[in-house]
This record gives C-alpha cells, structure tokens and sequence, in this order.
C-alpha cells in the first residue's frame, strides 16, 4: 500500500476485496493520473443508490465476468467515482461512506461535512 491519505488526514485504509475494489483492482480506494473517474470515495451500497446508478447508465449489479466484476448487492463496499456520489447525494440517495477508506482526492468533487454526516466508521 503507497502513503496515501484519506478524508481525515491518515493513512488510507482498504475498502474492499470482497468484492475486489478500487481503480487498480486492490481492494483502496487509491487514485492516480489515468484515474479520470476517480474512483475515490469508499461506499457501502444500497438498493436505491444501486437503483439510482443504473438509472444514470452505470449498472453495478449485473455481473460481467468477461472483466472480472462480480456485480454488487446491497451492503457491499465499493470504490465510487466522487462526482457519482456527489451526484447521488443532491439527489438523495447518497450511500453511507467509510471515510477511513475514502481517498483525500474525494475533497475536490465532495465536502468534508457532507461524508462525514454519510459515514459508517465514526465514533
């Protein structure tokens, strides 16, 4: 893992590996250059932002196995490009944020306040 941060200033934690996450398949939310999504905040997924994403023309439930990709469900994690879910949550239906896993990159499309009030991992 690289010295990368998250939204709260510490080392960037894993997401998910199962399902495997991440721009570069490693289970972080990690980015970089060739990251033009940035797939940056690390979301637990529900049935209405699932819903929302097909209905934007991203269907993450259908499995594709030709690449790899199992389809999410309900309740996993999943590394989410920020304007989708800055998109999401204008419309409502935001998912919950691991901000231990979001990547500081998320802070150029989402504000601090808005994740936290979304977050699963603070005390």
């Amino acid at each position: 893992m690289s010295d990368a941060r998250n939204v709260l200033g510490e080392p960037l934690e894993i997401c998910s590996t199962e399902p495997m996450t991440g721009f570069m398949r490693d289970g972080a939310c990690e980015t970089g250059p060739e990251d033009i999504g940035s797939h940056t905040v690390c979301a637990r997924v529900t049935p209405e932002f699932l819903e929302y994403s097909r209905s934007r023309g991203n269907d993450l439930m259908t499995p594709m196995p030709a690449f790899g990709f199992p389809g999410l469900k309900p309740g996993d994690r999943w590394c989410l490009c920020a304007a989708r879910w800055q998109e999401a949550f204008e419309a409502g239906c935001a998912p919950r944020v691991a901000l231990r896993s979001t990547h500081v990159r998320a802070l150029e499309v989402c504000d601090l306040g808005d994740l936290k009030r979304h977050a699963v991992d603070l005390s």
